[in-house]
């Protein structure tokens, strides 16, 4: 039990930080955009990653320089270009209705909350780096409970997020509200490309 709940304190410390990620699943939470299906996603990727790490597979990225700078640049670009599209926003009067609830495409949706996801270095950073190297501290036994815990500390976390912001999205519906969001998102890619770009 003490290497679950490790896993789900140390997992859910790593998770719950403002970044990329979170940003773009509060804003289509929302939305009510596929939000289910988003947090589904996005902890699914984490589980993924966080066995692969605690299988002891993270120290083939962590001296891989190449794919490093790869993902690094390939993040940076594409949060910038999501970035502006956020920003964009902010010259139209959209507002939270039923036309535009729901209808975006939601293979469009999936595959942006992917790049999102597995363009960001830091995520193979947290989960497979730091996670797997703090599990090696458990015998063989024990580092499976250690992923469980820190997978369900994802899992709480996306559902939380995406369903509480679904649950407020009537009492947010006003469109410079929705200003706010975007304006508030693109900051945060923003953000983020500028600190995959300039990290020493």
């Amino acid at each position: 039990m003490n290497a679950f709940l490790s896993g789900m304190g140390i997992g859910a410390s790593l998770i719950i930080a403002i970044g990329a990620q979170n940003a773009f699943v509060l804003a289509q939470g929302l939305r009510k955009n596929h939000h289910i299906s988003i947090a589904f996603l996005c902890a699914l990727c984490d589980a993924v990653l966080i066995i692969i790490g605690v299988m002891g597979l993270g120290a083939f990225i962590a001296q891989s320089p190449l794919l490093i700078e790869v993902m690094r640049w390939g993040g940076a670009a594409f949060l910038i270009w999501y970035g502006f599209k956020n920003f964009n926003n902010l010259l139209t009067d959209h507002q939270l209705s039923k036309k535009n609830i729901d209808h975006t495409n939601k293979k469009k949706v999936l595959l942006t909350t992917l790049a999102i996801t597995l363009l960001n270095p830091h995520v193979y950073l947290d989960t497979v780096v730091l996670l797997g190297g703090i599990s090696l501290q458990f015998n063989d036994g024990l580092r499976p409970l250690f992923a469980c815990g820190a997978i369900t500390a994802s899992f709480i976390w996306f559902f939380t997020i995406s369903l509480g912001a679904a649950w407020a999205s009537p009492y947010l519906a006003r469109p410079v509200t929705w200003k706010v969001i975007d304006a508030s998102a693109a900051v945060v890619m923003w953000y983020v490309a500028l600190s995959l770009i300039f990290k020493n």
